[in-house]
């Protein structure tokens, strides 16, 4: 009875040092924990014969499920509006869900790829008035992950956010990512 104890608290101690290293391993990866980060990017609202860029701010969250799968949502809105031939071009807001299938390694570069849906709400004012569109997409694009120290990454992506007939919304992206 006594070596059925004792082998029951060597295995019960080896799992949860065990679950320690990997708990430890897992924070230090960012892999099973959640994430935040803050993104500038450069989009193009490019409608056929007009193509404006403007500038967006967006926040995400999410989690890390696998070493290779994560899943995020994002929100963000525009911050620099473009004028071409006396119209205002901005992208107001834009909010989506995305899954990101990375391509885990040992070095500090973690490439990915990423699939989702976005809504955008598209503005053009002018003088006479102004006309407001929303719309959501399928949405995905590339990008890389650089650690910069165990909780913080930072970020450069290419993202095609909406597309539909001769609308295109594409987007470059810089930011910074925080682990938890």
């Amino acid at each position: 009875m006594k070596s059925t104890k004792l082998i029951a608290t060597v295995f019960a101690s080896g799992l949860a040092a065990a679950g320690t290293a990997h708990a430890q391993d897992m924070y230090k990866s960012g892999v099973g924990g959640l994430y935040s980060g803050l993104n500038y990017s450069f989009v193009s609202l490019d409608n056929g014969n007009a193509e404006a860029d403007v500038g967006t701010l967006s926040a995400k969250v999410g989690v890390m499920a696998t070493p290779f799968l994560g899943i995020e949502a994002r929100g963000g809105f525009g911050v620099d509006d473009d004028r071409i031939g006396g119209v205002d071009y901005s992208l107001d807001n834009f909010f989506g869900g995305y899954a990101t299938f990375n391509l885990a390694n040992e070095s500090p570069l973690t490439p990915y790829a990423i699939l989702g849906f976005t809504r955008v709400e598209v503005e053009a004012e002018s003088a006479f008035g102004s006309a407001t569109e929303d719309d959501s997409d399928v949405s995905y694009g590339i990008g890389m992950n650089m650690e910069f120290a165990p909780n913080l990454s930072g970020n450069l992506e290419y993202m095609r956010y909406y597309e539909d007939g001769n609308t295109e919304i594409d987007g470059l992206g810089v930011g910074l990512q925080f682990n938890f």
